[in-house]
């Protein structure tokens, strides 16, 4: 399997992305299927949940030995993709007596929410590191001049401002990063094409993040 089918189901899509940033594996345990069953069942976007795993696998990747996946199991994801569920329940659904109208608006502030963390992120990161700032004007107006419809496009708008970001780092530093996030490769064979770009990415932005003070986006 090289993609995931665009039919393909929430936990599909959780169970692709959670391995990928784990960096190896092929199925989820009994107990991981558990919990994502429980999530699936809560009616939130699969972004929500990714959100969580990639903040949980952000915290753990700077203490695991090397070889080592970043993740031993889904279940080490719960207390942050649980929190990113609270979150997104108390800006997006609301009481159920609401409107859609109502709840189409707690959804645009829980968007514009992200999107002014990202913006105020780069704007201090421009005022750290002056080299910078050329690119993050660029970012600022190129990039992140309007705030996305969905989770999705926050999320393909903080991706395009990492690769932005990386490209605008020394010729070595860049090099370290891909180093990095190519370091587990052997541990990607049994993984399908779309987890293993997954996993480099995420490992590669993951970096980018770290080395520029991101990691509270």
């Amino acid at each position: 399997m090289s993609l995931l089918p665009e039919s393909a189901s929430f936990a599909e899509l959780v169970q692709d992305y959670f391995l990928a940033v784990r960096g190896s594996g092929l199925m989820l345990s009994a107990l991981d299927t558990e919990l994502l069953t429980s999530w699936a069942e809560q009616g939130v976007p699969f972004e929500v949940v990714a959100k969580g795993i990639s903040r949980s696998a952000e915290k753990a990747m700077w203490d695991a030995r090397p070889g080592e996946p970043v993740l031993r199991s889904l279940r080490a994801c719960r207390r942050q993709v649980e929190a990113e569920i609270k979150k997104y329940r108390e800006r997006v659904i609301g009481a159920g007596s609401e409107g859609a109208s109502k709840r189409g608006a707690k959804a645009r502030t829980w968007e514009q929410t992200r999107h002014a963390r990202l913006r105020s992120s780069l704007e201090r990161l421009a005022e750290e590191e002056p080299g910078l700032a050329p690119r993050v004007g660029w970012l600022l107006e190129a990039v992140l001049h309007e705030v996305p419809e969905e989770p999705a496009g926050l999320d393909t708008q903080e991706t395009r401002v990492g690769m932005a970001l990386l490209r605008a780092l020394p010729f070595r530093e860049r090099i370290e990063l891909w180093r990095m996030a190519w370091g587990a490769e052997a541990a990607h064979q049994y993984m399908s094409d779309r987890a293993r770009k997954l996993a480099r990415r995420f490992r590669l932005l993951a970096g980018v993040r770290r080395r520029l003070g991101l990691m509270d986006v």
